[in-house]
């Protein structure tokens, strides 16, 4: 099974690492940093379903996991 080209990884002690088709485009500390990082890689979040499991894979629980 093919992964969905963006994941967010588990948390770690500094935020959560986020990866678009597997290069990293860095560590988001809440949802607003995802969305964030999602814009500096031309891609608008407002556009997007972040809980659709075709765009977005949640590793180490959902988009309400920060702490």
């Amino acid at each position: 099974m093919e992964h969905p080209p963006l994941i967010v990884h588990p948390l770690q002690e500094n935020g959560r690492l986020m990866t678009i088709l597997g290069e990293p485009v860095g560590v988001a500390k809440s949802l607003v940093d995802v969305e964030e990082l999602l814009r500096r890689a031309g891609i608008n979040p407002d556009e997007i379903a972040l809980d659709s499991p075709d765009l977005i894979e949640w590793r180490g629980g959902g988009p309400e996991v920060w702490s």
